[in-house]
């Protein structure tokens, strides 16, 4: 029985990836079932014909990058916790929640006028949104926020084909773009793909009485970014509750939604002790797009996880409590929210064995010499004896976090202008000495 070689192109994820599910696609995947469900690999491949000219030692190859679950403990279903509360392909558009907070409106008017609002903003821009999704403090109601309507709206546009849809929205909206309006949708679309974490912002916008930002990703990009976190920069915002507008349909980016979802879990657990709080492990996951961004030091509130963590523990536990139920290595008392795992080598390797691209290729630099590409299996095992091997996977998404956070705030200044740039980063800094 071989093993996949892990070699180096394995887990760099770049801007140049066209769609699909990006770590398989470093694997020439004509060879490769995937079962998503379980987080299997099933492969069968010739000697010839493989990556980068190298063999394998057999001509079928089976690797299992985790093992389908059994469910053996925590046998009561949560409560508040619906059928329909997670993201499943099989669902219809209007059952699929991830913490959608026009379902948690306390009265049926503020969700109608929500509803509304949110529909008419997005029936404002071009054809061709795929999905569509509001979040931030404007949307969903912060500890430190008395008034969110006081608050700009933030939204993210998913689109198959970003060049046509700037090209429409230019001619819609010219002035929602800085000077880089007259270099075209060619050069625009180029620089939201090429940079940074692949989306394209907009920013203090008025639309509807209200100031909204907007950022552009495209369909395939996001997908890479939901299964390898290669930016952590969307995929992070899905970790947390949102207010889906645009429901998609595409199957492969319902499932990479819930492999984000899956995967949060597993880095969360690594990190966190044998005893923990369910408000814990919501702080912990909320956290991971926020570890290493540069920005959380300068211009945003220390209290920023709090904030948005401790009102919205049932939206959390909407997205996370049926993924929990069928974690096998945790048990959930619930009704004292108190949750209990065993931090083993077994534990640790299965959780390793689904955790994103990105994150493995960070541990790999960490227990290898640059150069050496050892099996996947070898860095997994490695990682799983040692006892620090929380701290390693979050530093290595301490790492990623990082570079798309610096990289994406330099090309805000861009696509948003010095003007405007300066005014949004005054109003955050504004923000944080109000919640000091």
């Amino acid at each position: 029985m071989g093993i996949i070689r892990f070699y180096q192109k394995l887990f760099i994820s770049t801007s140049k990836f066209n769609g699909t599910f990006s770590v398989l696609k470093h694997f020439h995947f004509h060879h490769v079932n995937w079962y998503p469900s379980s987080c299997a690999l099933t492969s069968h491949i010739p000697k010839t014909s493989l990556l980068q000219g190298k063999t394998f030692h057999d001509s079928c190859v089976k690797s299992l990058i985790c093992k389908p679950k059994k469910r053996l403990l925590s046998t009561v279903k949560p409560q508040g916790v619906s059928e329909a509360a997670h993201i499943d392909v099989t669902l219809p558009k209007d059952s699929i929640s991830i913490g959608n907070t026009l379902k948690e409106t306390s009265s049926s008017k503020d969700k109608d006028f929500q509803k509304e609002l949110y529909n008419k903003i997005v029936d404002s821009f071009p054809e061709g949104i795929q999905m569509a999704f509001a979040y931030g403090s404007g949307v969903i109601k912060q500890q430190n926020s008395a008034d969110i309507s006081k608050n700009m709206l933030d939204f993210i546009f998913v689109v198959d084909k970003p060049m046509k849809w700037h090209r429409l929205n230019l001619e819609r909206h010219p002035n929602h773009y800085s000077f880089l309006r007259r270099l075209g949708p060619q050069t625009i679309t180029r620089i939201q793909e090429r940079y940074g974490a692949g989306v394209y912002f907009n920013t203090l916008v008025p639309m509807h009485g209200r100031l909204i930002k907007y950022g552009v990703i495209s369909t395939a990009r996001l997908i890479t970014d939901l299964l390898d976190w290669e930016s952590l920069y969307v995929s992070g915002r899905l970790h947390k509750p949102v207010t889906l507008i645009v429901v998609p349909t595409n199957e492969q980016l319902l499932t990479a939604m819930k492999v984000n979802l899956n995967s949060a879990v597993h880095a969360a657990l690594l990190m966190l002790p044998d005893m923990f709080t369910e408000e814990q492990l919501y702080l912990t996951i909320a956290s991971l797009s926020y570890a290493g961004d540069f920005r959380m030091g300068i211009a945003e509130d220390k209290n920023k996880i709090n904030n948005i963590v401790k009102p919205s523990i049932s939206l959390f536990r909407k997205m996370y409590g049926p993924l929990l139920m069928e974690e096998e290595h945790v048990t959930w008392w619930q009704a004292e929210g108190q949750l209990e795992q065993a931090l083993t080598f077994h534990s640790r390797h299965h959780h390793l064995k689904c955790l994103p691209g990105q994150v493995l290729y960070g541990l790999l630099i960490h227990k290898f010499q640059i150069g050496v590409f050892p099996d996947l299996e070898d860095i997994i095992k490695r990682h799983a004896y040692d006892s620090e091997c929380g701290k390693h996977v979050a530093n290595s998404i301490k790492q990623i976090v990082k570079k798309s956070s610096v990289m994406q705030t330099m090309k805000g200044i861009l696509t948003a202008g010095f003007t405007k740039s300066l005014r949004y980063a005054a109003n955050k800094v504004m923000k944080k000495i109000k919640s000091i």
